[in-house]
């Protein structure tokens, strides 16, 4: 079934207009015949909106019960049930009463679209998610009921009701908005000038960005050449703070005055994996909001978040970065430079965003210190050993006779502690031994020697000793322990993101291998099929017998010449090049590898589920053709064989004037006869593949002319409009002319009398469109691309038009020669079929066929 198409007014505030211009576009479609229906109106008590619904028919609305109180929602049900060709449905933002099937109107709006309902909305701007925050920041009243902005995009048309924030205001003061008890307060807070202004910029903003990607759509179907040598890609720094919502958010608008940049949110799971509970909760919102602005979320793990953030940037082909500044205290920010300033450093092409939010200059527990002790806290643990440690002992050996020898060693054992906190073990031990020698130097008889006369001091630094490489082992004990922990709750997490892409629907081949990549930085990631038997154990490292079926990055041609070979079935294995993975890493990408081998058998399913269907339409086709030609073809033999039976007859049965009528009326029929087989078997050819073009430089204004000479002297009355220095098309003379009669002769069994089609051209891009413009009935949405089916006859009843074979060949013919044939609705009534060609490029010297 052909989805519906979606139709929506924007606007910048409440009353300017939105539902009345939705109601005035359901009565001009009603009044051209179209079946139209209003599913919901709010029309909020204005006179002028009630009265505009007049004679159109409005479905009964459903009585939900909620907390003893009835309220009125929308019916799904009951419009589909109805099947009408078009339904109003007022508020796409409405949020349901629980209790309701859809959470949302807009979900209930899909399904109209679903069942091949044309649909009519309204939205303000200031419900769309990405703009929701600005709006109430500007206008200080928050909006609670949201749309994903991506529902909106994808409304085939979006049209702004737009009016000045004056007239706005005016209406208000004359009681057409709301009731004239609240008029004086909504002008002066909601209804400001300065805030209208700003919202009508907002949304004329937000609808030229539409505008945006429509034309770029055109350009791409058009293959016009793009302006712009690489497109925008704005990547999100998420840190699993509170502030990655308005980090989205910002970094959404951003991306949509890029002209609809790529919008990517990164989160960066340090090497040991730990991820504090709010983090964690604050991310999976943070990913829900990211999708709904049309972006994606991943996670990637590095020790160094600005090496890891600019790398997956680079990766990306990112051109911004969005990172909220620093919530670090101006104490550490003067010890070390923060990753924002950091990756701003190293960003080098990437223009850097740093966004203020309200969390600025506060402390962050979302992400617990580093349990593992890395080699920079070692370096400085050596650093402190070898420098503090005799610094501490020749600053207390003037006190030597003040304190006695015990108090001496308890104070460099602390010392001793703190250090093996910050280094180790191994610094520890250092500063154990230095400390041991220092003290015997200088604090025991005889002193400046390293000579020990008393026992009882012996056994005092021996203690001092055992101390202190004692906490150095517990030290190390915990940092190994926080390692492993780490380590589970980094598997915990990255398998729990792996099953969440897969319950949300990314779960394709490549998708899958993306996000390997990602998450252990590698190089490429290739998924290999064996071809054939092995030969033995090197038949791993042997690329005759492996095949990719599927990766990303430069392919690897077999499992043993990738750094990490992972076996995933008998007939499968996944190759990772980039760095050897350890053992609880490989243990993920395992996991990793058996969805991927999950995601291929599905696709191969897929891809035969197409080919059994691709079969089955051929199979329809066929029958189609046995049905034609049981009768389109037998009854213009009958009528030939009747007439030269007729001729045939002896003696003098008929006048000549009989005569020549018989005459006639077999010539009609084998010519229909000959036109219907030739029709026949150009469609065979097409569904085969092999029929032929040979395109050459041809003249529209001399074309058409000969096809309006082959259909006769109904075609007399048709206007042309076809100018003369018209750039010439690239296309086979006679499959045009063919395209030409059967289109042209279409237009004119349609059209009232009196009104004959209007042929018309124009360049557009690359193109050169040629328009057959009627007047006739018309073919409505739903039915536009059924008439391009093989033996469709839409409103036919007597099967004698044709076997319905016309438009669907004179499609097929115009996309053999690299064109289109599209129909589109004539402003006003009727039907308008586009025929798109390629021009003649002045450069290639080309003549006309006519020269």
């Amino acid at each position: 079934m052909t989805r519906g198409q979606f139709r929506i007014y924007l606007g910048a505030a409440p009353g300017v207009g939105k539902t009345y211009a939705a109601l005035e576009e359901a009565h001009r479609r009603a009044a051209r015949g179209t079946d139209v229906v209003i599913g919901f109106v709010e029309t909020h008590g204005r006179p002028a909106t009630s009265d505009l619904i007049g004679d159109l028919e409005v479905v009964p609305r459903r009585a939900v019960e909620y907390r003893g109180s009835s309220f009125e929602e929308f019916d799904v049900d009951a419009v589909i049930t109805r099947a009408p060709a078009v339904a109003l449905v007022d508020e796409l933002a409405h949020t349901n009463v629980p209790g309701s099937r859809n959470q949302k109107r807009w979900q209930d709006i899909d399904e109209l679209l679903d069942a091949g309902i044309d649909v009519i909305s309204t939205v303000n701007v200031q419900h769309l998610e990405s703009l929701n925050d600005v709006v109430a920041e500007i206008t200080g009243v928050p909006q609670r009921e949201t749309v994903p902005d991506e529902v909106v995009r994808r409304a085939d048309q979006v049209e702004l009701a737009d009016i000045t924030p004056e007239a706005l205001r005016r209406r208000m003061v004359h009681g057409n908005v709301y009731p004239p008890e609240k008029v004086d307060a909504a002008l002066s807070n909601y209804f400001r000038v300065g805030n209208l202004t700003a919202l009508r910029e907002i949304a004329l903003l937000w609808l030229a960005d539409k505008v945006e990607d429509q034309l770029e759509q055109y350009r791409d179907a058009q293959q016009i050449t793009a302006v712009w040598e690489s497109k925008e890609r704005v990547v999100i720094a998420l840190s699993g703070g509170d502030e990655g919502d308005t980090l989205i958010r910002r970094a959404a608008r951003i991306a949509a005055r890029s002209g609809g940049a790529d919008l990517k949110a990164v989160y960066v799971a340090s090497g040991d994996g730990l991820t504090s509970a709010g983090a964690a909760r604050n991310l999976a919102r943070q990913r829900t909001l990211i999708e709904d602005l049309g972006g994606t979320f991943h996670q990637v793990v590095g020790d160094s978040i600005p090496d890891a953030l600019l790398e997956f940037a680079r990766d990306a082909n990112a051109t911004q970065l969005v990172l909220g500044a620093s919530r670090r205290g101006r104490f550490a920010q003067a010890i070390s430079r923060g990753v924002g300033v950091t990756t701003t450093a190293r960003s080098g092409k990437i223009d850097v965003h740093l966004v203020s939010h309200e969390r600025v200059a506060k402390a962050s527990r979302g992400r617990p210190t580093n349990g593992a002790l890395g080699s920079g806290r070692r370096l400085l643990g050596v650093t402190l050993a070898l420098v503090g440690i005799p610094l501490l002992v020749i600053a207390l050996n003037p006190l030597h006779d003040e304190l006695s020898l015990t108090t001496i060693i308890l104070i460099v054992l602390t010392a001793v502690m703190g250090l093996t906190l910050t280094g180790g073990m191994w610094p520890a031990l250092l500063a154990a031994l230095l400390g041991f020698f220092l003290l015997n130097f200088f604090f025991t008889e005889p002193y400046y020697s390293f000579k020990v006369d008393d026992q009882e001091q012996l056994i005092a630094l021996g203690i001092f000793v055992a101390l202190a490489l004692g906490g150095a082992a517990v030290v190390n004990l915990s940092a190994a322990r926080a390692r492993l922990a780490a380590r589970a709750s980094a598997e915990a997490q990255m398998l729990a993101a792996l099953a969440g892409n897969v319950l949300r629907g990314g779960d394709r081949l490549d998708d899958l291998l993306e996000q390997l990549r990602e998450t252990f930085g590698l190089e490429s990631v290739t998924l290999l099929e064996r071809t054939q038997p092995g030969a033995g154990p090197d038949e791993r490292s042997v690329a005759r017998y492996w095949h990719p079926v599927g990766g990303v990055g430069p392919v690897c041609d077999s499992p043993g010449a990738a750094d990490n070979d992972l076996p995933v079935t008998d007939e499968l294995a996944l190759a990772l090049r980039g760095h050897t993975l350890d053992t609880s890493e490989r243990r993920i990408a395992q996991a990793f590898a058996m969805h991927a081998a999950a995601a291929l058998e599905r696709e191969r399913l897929e891809r035969q589920a197409e080919a059994v269907e691709r079969l089955t339409d051929a199979d329809k086709l066929r029958t189609a053709l046995l049905a034609a030609v049981s009768h389109d073809l037998r009854t213009p033999l009958a009528s030939a064989r009747v007439a030269v039976s007729s001729l045939k007859s002896t003696g003098e049965l008929f006048t000549p004037g009989e005569r020549m009528e018989l005459l006639d009326s077999a010539e009609q029929s084998l010519a229909r006869l000959t036109g219907l087989v030739d029709n026949l078997l150009d469609m065979s050819r097409l569904q085969a593949g092999v029929l032929g073009a040979d395109p050459v430089p041809i003249a529209l204004d001399e074309a058409v002319p000969w096809a309006l000479d082959e259909i006769g002297e109904t075609a007399a009355d048709i206007a042309l409009d076809v100018p003369a220095d018209l750039a010439e098309v690239v296309a086979d003379p006679g499959l045009l002319q063919r395209i030409l009669v059967n289109v042209i002769a279409n237009s004119l069994r349609y059209s009232p009398d009196g009104v004959p089609p209007r042929v018309t051209a124009g360049v557009q891009g690359r193109t050169v469109e040629l328009r057959v413009v009627d007047r006739g009935p018309g073919v409505p949405d739903a039915d536009r691309e059924t008439m391009f089916r093989p033996f469709q006859r839409l409103g036919d009843r007597d099967n004698t038009t044709g076997v319905g074979l016309g438009l669907a060949l004179s499609r097929g013919l115009a996309e053999a020669m690299g064109g289109t044939l599209t129909a589109e609705a004539t402003p006003g009534g009727g039907l308008t079929m586009v025929l798109a060609l390629p021009q003649v490029e002045p450069a290639d010297g080309l003549r006309s066929i006519t020269d």
